[in-house]
């Protein structure tokens, strides 16, 4: 592609001089760099591509697009080009490679701390109900049409990321034009906004569902995360945001782009006359500026009625009838790691769920103690990630002595920090007055509350929801909690469980 082409379709100034030089691909990585390539310099967390120019103009490339340039730079076998954000760049960039795909796709943006996922999955189910082709790009699943596999993604696996890099999301983006994509519901993480990844999609809607303490260890402060979250409904037309959260109150009150407010109180779209049916979900009346719709849905957790409110007022706002939005919540059955029941066959539960912020912890407790009977505990298995906010640790392991009856305090992705470290600023929180364990093997600490469940028990496996894979010092491990669980029930079965709880 013709540089002129490329920036011309990017809106991006260059050198009218360069406008005939022919690009053949672009590079963040400069170990990837090939002849005619076009080198973008992106200072990372761990490495910055501006150190490595030399090394990307020996290897062949013809324009370097970077924020500053060394003294000691290579000159006269490339082009370099400087722009003020390489990152903004980067996103409007390969938009422009991939032929701006973002334009030929309603693109409608979830964000929040907690419920993306399942929201993104709401709307997904609701719009392929009423007959579109619909995509869905997050944290448990990047797929097109109908579910199907993204052919860019073949060989390369998950991105590993709730929003995907540029140079993969918008591949993503046009391999979703190719297989004739109407919707796309996407997961953007406050990381993506901050690094500017999607500052080339106009996005058609923006749902904000919630803020609570979490990546404080990127954003430091809860306004700097708050700030960074709303720079989404800067991309947007119009934003469909959660009144009963404070911060989605602020948006509602502060922001000048159309807004749509869902709550359990004022606003909008309201979810009045809610009742709890325990595992089978809840029921409610959603009332809608057209008249109310009596809904059933079949998600456990009361939180999920939130979800499931703001999913309902987009489709509903996009003219998808009311009879659409009650049969789809009637037949759904959840969202792969969000409270999902493992089937044990014996007298007790066990939920797997992605709870690792404070506030989704203590949700899932809440929920969950109003599904027992008298009697019945709850047995929380948890950990803290690794080389991410430590400040979380503590009040974490507060919220589990409180609403939890035993806890067992295990790993969860350590990374490259020391488990220990992990352990001891958990265990600042937790009541000492109250019954908690503390086993460093994941593994071993759910064969041990899976041998060791009384009948009525609730076990709770909180933080790793979907993933099957643990992050250790050494690597990535392959680890599914569902198959641990299995193989545990079956040894279980095999001997006499003791009586130590």
């Amino acid at each position: 592609m013709k540089l002129s082409e490329l920036f011309g379709r990017a809106g991006l100034k260059y050198p009218a001089h360069l406008g005939d030089e022919n690009i053949t691909g672009i590079v963040t990585d400069s170990r990837k760099v090939s002849e005619g390539c076009l080198f973008l310099c992106i200072k990372g967390l761990h490495s910055d591509g501006h150190d490595h120019i030399d090394s990307a103009i020996r290897s062949g490339a013809r324009i370097i697009v970077a924020e500053r340039v060394r003294d000691a730079c290579v000159g006269g076998a490339a082009a370099i080009l400087l722009h003020e954000n390489t990152r903004r760049t980067a996103a409007l960039l390969y938009n422009a490679w991939f032929g701006d795909p973002c334009a030929h796709l309603r693109i409608i943006g979830v964000t929040g701390t907690n419920g993306k996922t399942s929201t993104c999955f709401f709307l997904r189910e609701l719009f392929e109900a009423a007959g579109f082709r619909c995509g869905l790009l997050g944290t448990v699943t990047c797929c097109s049409a109908e579910g199907t596999p993204l052919a860019c993604l073949e060989g390369r696996g998950s991105s590993g990321m709730t929003t995907p890099d540029p140079e993969l999301l918008y591949e993503m983006l046009d391999q979703m034009v190719k297989d004739r994509v109407d919707y796309v519901f996407m997961e953007v993480s406050s990381h993506a906004l901050a690094l500017s990844k999607v500052d080339a999609i106009p996005f058609d809607t923006v749902l904000f569902t919630n803020l609570t303490q979490d990546h404080l260890d990127f954003h430091e402060t809860m306004e700097d995360y708050f700030e960074t979250k709303r720079r989404l409904l800067s991309l947007s037309r119009r934003a469909v945001v959660n009144r009963d959260d404070p911060y989605g109150e602020r948006l509602a009150a502060e922001e000048s782009l159309p807004i749509v407010t869902c709550s359990a109180r004022e606003g909008d779209y309201l979810a009045c006359e809610i009742e709890s049916l325990g595992m089978d979900g809840s029921s409610f009346r959603m009332r809608t500026p057209k008249g109310e719709i009596p809904l059933l849905l079949r998600v456990p957790g009361s939180f999920s009625v939130m979800n499931a409110l703001m999913a309902g007022a987009v489709a509903l706002e996009y003219g998808i009838p009311p009879c659409v939005v009650r049969e789809v919540f009637a037949r759904l059955r959840g969202v792969p790691g969000r409270m999902e029941r493992v089937e044990t066959g014996e007298k007790f539960s066990v939920l797997i769920d992605y709870a690792h912020t404070p506030d989704a912890l203590e949700k899932l407790l809440r929920a969950v103690r109003d599904m027992r009977r008298s009697g019945e505990r709850i047995l929380l298995l948890f950990g803290c990630g690794g080389e991410r906010d430590r400040s979380k640790r503590k009040e974490m392991a507060r919220i589990s002595s409180r609403l939890a009856d035993f806890v067992m305090i295990t790993s969860d992705n350590s990374r490259g920090e020391d488990p220990e470290q992990i352990f001891a600023d958990i265990l600042r929180g937790v009541d000492k007055e109250k019954e908690y364990l503390l086993i460093r093997s994941r593994k071993e600490a759910i064969e041990w509350a899976v041998k060791n469940a009384r009948p009525g028990d609730w076990i709770l496996l909180a933080g790793k929801g979907h993933e099957t894979y643990e992050i250790d010092a050494e690597g990535i491990h392959p680890f599914d909690e569902r198959l641990i669980v299995k193989n545990a029930l079956r040894e279980r079965k095999e001997s006499s469980p003791s009586d130590i709880l």
